[in-house]
């Protein structure tokens, strides 16, 4: 055998260990390669998630800031004109992916504080308004009554038609201011400002009537049962709220259609009906006009319209304060129909016809053998529209001598016939120097007594004079029927 040198067998042995370390490190370097592949690979996924993360993010940033945006120029604008007006609908959320979340719930405590705030504000802000009113209502509501006074204290001083005429002229215009202060300082929150006695039913209705343009288109039919009353507390107050409901006939229907108001007793109260013929209410016009009647919440003056429409306000707030009721409905005569309910106890009572005659004003009941007087309130020229005011009209004066004549007209005798109406006639004419001597002289003073009188003949004759147009059938001009 040839043997091998041993240097040989030396490299031989340093070939085979250079071998095996190279396959050592060769394998160690693809796992390296392997493992940086790998983590490569998870660093290019999670670099990739982190674009997507911030792609979502700010998307959600801008839609946030879009949710802000349209808060600011949309919500709150809206809100608070819904704050006003309620069938103004408030938007929701822009982006219904917030529906729900921290954003949502923090852009609706937003809309919570601004609406609380704005709430607050307006409520004090009308509260100082209606304090104002209050005052100035009150102030220049004294005055008119003074006024008034004053007028029909004139009524009874003159003796020339004309300026009689002109001082009626007056205390009605003057009624019509009276009115609307009146209704004003109620929804203010204050007192009606008069004070009257028991007063007939009728009497007040027709003194409500007496209140308002128009009054000669209101027909009133007594259906009372007993001389009913209004106690004298809630007098002015049903007063009032009968002139508003007659005020919203009379506004909202032609002027050649009648109102008719009927006056009913049950058995626990008495019930006043105003019907008329005109455009009517829409169904949520009557659901405003009860929420204002009810009397239940407090009334904002900016809540009323402009011009502001106190109205129902009042009658809302009367209500409220002494415990009577009212309702408005659609009437069958395609108008709208009003009710006024008065409790018995504690708001009615039952007065002594002998010992406080009702007026002749006021139309008769429906009783038996008694005819009813239900007709136009006031005839041209009887009476001043303010003059026929709810209050208990004083007894007749006892019988006195006929009045004194008129410059220019002579009276019929105070006690009519049977069906004949009051007239006049006239006297021989007379030159104009007499006429202006008669003028200028100061007209002798009446006592007391001749005042009474003539008012009892004027009472008289009226009642007389509606009896025989109850009683009899029109005639034409010339006296007879046409065909």
């Amino acid at each position: 055998m040839t043997s091998i040198p041993e240097a040989l067998l030396w490299c031989l042995s340093a070939g085979t260990a250079a071998a095996v370390v190279l396959a050592a490190l060769s394998i160690r370097a693809r796992g390296q390669r392997a493992d940086l592949r790998s983590r490569l690979t998870t660093a290019e996924e999670q670099n990739s998630a982190t674009l997507h993360s911030n792609t979502e993010l700010s998307a959600r940033l801008r839609a946030t800031e879009a949710e802000i945006r349209h808060l600011a120029e949309i919500r709150l604008p809206d809100l608070t004109m819904a704050l006003a007006h309620p069938h103004v609908p408030v938007p929701g959320l822009l982006d219904a992916r917030f529906a729900g979340t921290d954003a949502d719930r923090a852009l609706s405590a937003v809309l919570e504080q601004v609406s609380d705030a704005i709430t607050k504000e307006r409520a004090r802000v009308d509260a100082a308004a209606q304090s104002t009113l209050r005052g100035a209502t009150t102030t220049i509501q004294a005055l008119l009554y003074q006024l008034q006074t004053a007028l029909q204290e004139m009524q009874h001083r003159y003796d020339d038609p004309d300026v009689a005429q002109d001082l009626l002229n007056a205390d009605f215009l003057n009624e019509q201011a009276l009115r609307r202060v009146q209704a004003t300082g109620v929804v203010c929150g204050a007192w009606p400002g008069l004070t009257r006695e028991d007063s007939y039913l009728a009497e007040l209705v027709v003194g409500a009537t007496s209140r308002l343009r128009g009054y000669d288109r209101v027909q009133i039919s007594n259906q009372l049962r007993d001389p009913v009353a209004v106690v004298a507390r809630a007098v002015e107050p049903v007063a009032i709220v009968v002139t508003e409901l007659l005020a919203n006939a009379l506004h909202h229907s032609h002027r050649e259609l009648p109102v008719t108001i009927t006056l009913q007793q049950g058995n626990r109260g008495a019930s006043v009906l105003v019907d008329d013929y005109g455009v009517g209410m829409h169904d949520d016009e009557i659901k405003a006009a009860m929420e204002l009647l009810a009397g239940e919440n407090d009334v904002l003056l900016t809540q009323l319209g402009d011009p502001p429409r106190s109205g129902f306000a009042a009658a809302g707030q009367l209500v409220r304060q002494y415990g009577f009721g009212v309702h408005v409905e659609p009437s069958p005569y395609g108008g709208v129909r009003a009710v006024v309910y008065i409790p018995g106890d504690p708001l009615l009572t039952v007065l002594d016809e002998s010992a406080q005659p009702m007026s002749v004003m006021a139309p008769m009941p429906h009783r038996s053998g008694v005819p009813d007087r239900s007709a136009s309130v006031l005839p041209t020229g009887t009476a001043s529209p303010a003059t026929a005011a709810p209050a208990p009209s004083a007894p007749a004066a006892p019988a006195a001598p006929a009045p004194q004549r008129d410059d220019r007209f002579e009276a019929a005798p105070p006690v009519q016939q049977e069906g004949e109406l009051p007239r006049r006639r006239r006297r021989k004419p007379v030159s104009e120097s007499e006429e202006s001597a008669e003028r200028t002289a100061s007209p002798p003073p009446r006592s007391p007594e001749e005042t009474g009188s003539r008012w009892a003949a004027l009472q008289r004759g009226t009642e007389s004079g509606r009896a025989a147009v109850q009683s009899e059938p029109p005639r034409s001009p010339e006296g007879n029927a046409q065909s």
